[in-house]
C-alpha cells in the first residue's frame, strides 16, 4: 500500500516542480530549434523523409508547448465488464460515461478532467491538473485494432490504472504483461470487492505468481510490474433493505451503497502530490528521446548522399595531405584532427548535436571499437611514414630509385590513411543517431538528472531502475 512521505513546504514543491519542468521544456526547445534550423532552406528529392521529419520536429514543439500546462494522465484498462468507466464515475462523483451491462460498452478513448477535493491540510497547487482516460475492453472482437490503441494510450499515459473483478484470466495476465512494457507506473485496482469479500491483495499476488508459473516463463512476471494492489467497489450492487413502517407494515426496498474508493482516491493523491511532476516531466523526456531519434534517423537518410560526399571529400584530402607530408608524427595528429573536423561537419550537416569534447570522445571510442582496422591504420601510419621519411632521404642519395621508393611509401600510407577516415566517417553517422539525446541539455541527461534526484522509496523507484537500466544501455551503444 502507497503511504504518504513526510509532505515538504508547499513553497519547495512548486519550486521543484518549476525546475524540473523548466529544464525539460528548455531541453525540448532546443532541440526542436536545432532540427528546425537544418530543415530551413535544404532542398530535396526525398519530400517523404522531409515532411516526416519536420512533423516529428513539430511534435517537439507541441510537447514543450504541452508542458506549459502540465497534466497528469491516468490511462484506466482492463476487460470488458470489469468496471472501468464506473471507477472514474466514481473518482468524478458523478456518472459521466456510458456503464451498462452490454459488452463493450466504451468504443473509443475518452478522457475527462478529475477535481478531485483537497483536504484542508494540502494547498491544491501541490497537485497537478489530472486526467482520467477511460479505453476500450481489451478482448474486444476487433482486437488487434484495439491493442493497438490501448499501446498507444499507454505510451502517452503517466500512469496506468488496471481493473479486474473475480480471478484473474490468461487474457488479463497477458494484457498486463503488455502493459509492463511501456515502463510506466502501475496500480491494479481490484472492483466489485462487495462481491467478493474474501478476496486480499495477498490473494491476488498469489494468483498472478500461479499464471506466471503456468506460463513456463514465457511471459514475464507480472507481479513485479504492479505497483499496487487497490481494492474497490465502484457501483456496489444493490441490497434489499426491510423497512417497518409505523403502522407495523413491513416492506422491502433496493438501495445501492456508496462507492468504496477512499483507498484508491488517496493513492492516486498521493502519487501525484509526491511523484506527478517527476512523471510528467519523464513521459515527456522519453517520447521526446523518441522522437529526437527517429528525427536523427531520417535526417541521416535524409542527408546520405550529401554524408558521403562530405565523408570522401575528407578521406581523399587527408590521403593527400599525408602523402606529401614527409615527417610520419606530423601524419598521426593531422589525420586526427582531420577526423575530429569530419566529425563535426557531419553533426553540422544533420544537425545533431555534438561539442568538440564529445567529439574526441568519439573517436577514442571508435578507434578502441573498430579492432584491427583502425589500429593497422594507426600502426601502418608510424611504420610508412618512417618509411616516407627514409625514402626522402635516399631520394637526395640515388636518385630515381630513391624517388622510387618515395611514391611508393606515399601511396601507401595515403591509401591506409583515406580508408582509416572512410571508415570513421560512417562509424560516426552511427554515434550520431545513437547519441543525439545526450548533449548538455539533451533529453536523456536532463531524464538521468532528474531520476537521480527521485526518493528511492517512492511509487515510481521501479520506473526509475528500469529508465536507468534503458540509459545505461543506450549510453553503452553510444
Amino acid at each position: 500500500m502507497i503511504s504518504p512521505a513526510p509532505d515538504p513546504s508547499p513553497a519547495a514543491v512548486t519550486e521543484s516542480r518549476a525546475t524540473w519542468l523548466n529544464r525539460v521544456r528548455l531541453s525540448l526547445r532546443q532541440a526542436a530549434q536545432r532540427h528546425s534550423r537544418v530543415l530551413q532552406g535544404r532542398v530535396t528529392e526525398d519530400n517523404v523523409q522531409h515532411a516526416t521529419v519536420k512533423d516529428r520536429v513539430n511534435a517537439l514543439s507541441a510537447l514543450e508547448a504541452r508542458l506549459a500546462n502540465p497534466v497528469l494522465r491516468i490511462a484506466v484498462f482492463g476487460l470488458v465488464s470489469r468496471g472501468k468507466s464506473a471507477v472514474i464515475n466514481a473518482l468524478l462523483g458523478e456518472s459521466v460515461l456510458p456503464t451498462g451491462p452490454l459488452h463493450g460498452v466504451t468504443r473509443w478513448p475518452r478522457s475527462v478532467m478529475w477535481h478531485p477535493a483537497i483536504d484542508p491540510v494540502h494547498d491544491a497547487d501541490e497537485l497537478p491538473q489530472i486526467e482520467l482516460i477511460d479505453t476500450p475492453g481489451l478482448d474486444e472482437v476487433d482486437g488487434q485494432a484495439r491493442s493497438d490503441i490501448a499501446q498507444e494510450v499507454a505510451y502517452q499515459a503517466d500512469l496506468i490504472l488496471f481493473v479486474v473483478a473475480g480471478d484473474i484470466t490468461r487474457t488479463e495476465y497477458a494484457a498486463l504483461a503488455e502493459l509492463q512494457t511501456a515502463r510506466k507506473p502501475l496500480l491494479l485496482v481490484f472492483n466489485k470487492i462487495d462481491l467478493y469479500p474474501d478476496t486480499d491483495r495477498a490473494a491476488i499476488y498469489d494468483a498472478l505468481a500461479r499464471l506466471w508459473k503456468s506460463s513456463g516463463d514465457r511471459q514475464p512476471n507480472v507481479a513485479l510490474s504492479v505497483d499496487d494492489i487497490v481494492m474497490v467497489a465502484a457501483a456496489p450492487a444493490p441490497l434489499q433493505v426491510r423497512i417497518e413502517w409505523p403502522d407495523g407494515t413491513i416492506t422491502h426496498e433496493w438501495e445501492t451503497p456508496p462507492p468504496q474508493l477512499d483507498d484508491l482516491k488517496q493513492a492516486l493523491l498521493t502519487i501525484a502530490r509526491q511523484d506527478g511532476t517527476a512523471l510528467i516531466a519523464l513521459n515527456a523526456l522519453r517520447e521526446a528521446d523518441s522522437l529526437e531519434t527517429e528525427i536523427a534517423r531520417r535526417a541521416i537518410a535524409l542527408h546520405d548522399q550529401d554524408a558521403e560526399d562530405l565523408i570522401w571529400k575528407f578521406a581523399k584530402y587527408k590521403s593527400l595531405a599525408v602523402a606529401l607530408n614527409p615527417i610520419a608524427v606530423l601524419d598521426l595528429l593531422g589525420g586526427f584532427m582531420a577526423d575530429l573536423l569530419m566529425i563535426r561537419a557531419l553533426a553540422k550537416l544533420y544537425g545533431l548535436p555534438v561539442t568538440q569534447h564529445e567529439a574526441r570522445k568519439l573517436w577514442i571510442a571508435i578507434a578502441k571499437g573498430s579492432g584491427v582496422l583502425l589500429l593497422s591504420e594507426l600502426g601502418t601510419g608510424l611504420l610508412l611514414g618512417g618509411g616516407k621519411t627514409a625514402a626522402v632521404a635516399w631520394s637526395a642519395i640515388d636518385g630515381v630509385s630513391g624517388f622510387t621508393a618515395l611514391l611508393g611509401a606515399m601511396a601507401a600510407q595515403a591509401g591506409a590513411a583515406g580508408y582509416g577516415t572512410y571508415a570513421v566517417g560512417k562509424a560516426a553517422q552511427v554515434y550520431l543517431e545513437r547519441g543525439c539525446t545526450w548533449g548538455p541539455e539533451g533529453v536523456k541527461a536532463v531524464m538521468k538528472d532528474i531520476l537521480s534526484q527521485i526518493d528511492t522509496d517512492s511509487t515510481v523507484a521501479r520506473l526509475r531502475r528500469e529508465i536507468e537500466a534503458e540509459l545505461a544501455a543506450a549510453a553503452r551503444q553510444s
